[in-house]
């Protein structure tokens, strides 16, 4: 029995140039006329989320920023924060500088995104708080502690960051071309803010499934009763997730939904 739909956006159901096909949104359309609720679980954060509530018709939760999040479709507004403290954010910094010299460092706040002059942003940063020494910019809690070294790939970063890291906060990535970091609070996740809304509304993870591609999708595909990766998928998602999804091109969310659905 399917109580939950949980999906990744970017890589699993929105390609490149921001669309989603009519079928995966008809698939969402019968899923949640069957009773069965949808949540969009992505590391986008809540600014960058009006065309998926535009697309979706604006209802529904989501949650944003790998977890830091919770955030109302309807009202566009942020309803529940699991934020970094900017003690915690201080810590992880320090142990960053030893593994990767080279990195500089961004954070992204309710507020808006602030980055070191060093730190080259490839997404839009609108609103940008300021411009300034990583010191300088934690001052206050924050959704997510970004960073960046244009001299090493996202993997070996991930490889780098996970042992300082331990014990100190959680640290992913989302995107296999880009040399960028995604660091939120110790045990916030995907996985760990989609399990609290289940158990508010009463449903086991095994009524669950989850659709994603990346490292920061890993954690809440093994939590899920049933976790799919897009054929699409970082490698070490694919090996670990247990289910394959056709690839986004071939719209293997709604493909999988269907055969779900009708079964």
């Amino acid at each position: 029995m399917i109580r939950l739909i949980a999906t990744d956006l970017d890589g699993t159901i929105v390609h490149e140039d921001g669309s989603v096909s009519e079928r995966t949104l008809s698939a969402f359309a019968s899923a949640i006329g069957a009773g069965v609720k949808v949540v969009f679980v992505t590391g986008r954060p809540p600014r960058w989320m009006a065309e998926v509530a535009e697309v979706t018709g604006h209802r529904g939760l989501a949650i944003c920023a790998n977890g830091a999040y919770v955030y109302d479709l309807h009202a566009e507004a942020i309803v529940e924060t699991r934020a970094m403290t900017p003690e915690t954010a201080r810590s992880a910094v320090d142990q960053l500088r030893v593994v990767m010299p080279d990195s500089a460092f961004g954070v992204e706040t309710p507020d808006g995104f602030g980055h070191e002059k060093e730190y080259a942003p490839r997404w839009d940063v609108n609103p940008l708080l300021t411009v300034a020494p990583v010191e300088e910019l934690l001052d206050r809690p924050l959704a997510k502690l970004l960073v960046r070294d244009q001299t090493l790939d996202g993997d070996t970063m991930l490889q780098r960051a996970r042992p300082v890291l331990k014990g100190i906060a959680e640290v992913t990535h989302s995107n296999v071309n880009d040399c960028l970091l995604e660091i939120s609070a110790l045990g916030v996740s995907k996985a760990s803010t989609l399990a609290r809304l289940a158990e508010f509304w009463a449903i086991d993870a095994s009524e669950v499934v989850a659709f994603g591609d990346m490292p920061n999708d890993l954690e809440m595909l093994l939590w899920a009763g049933r976790g799919y990766a897009m054929a699409n998928a970082h490698h070490e998602v694919l090996a670990k997730a247990g289910n394959v999804a056709p690839t986004i091109h071939d719209d293997g969310v709604a493909e999988v939904l269907n055969q779900l659905l009708a079964s």
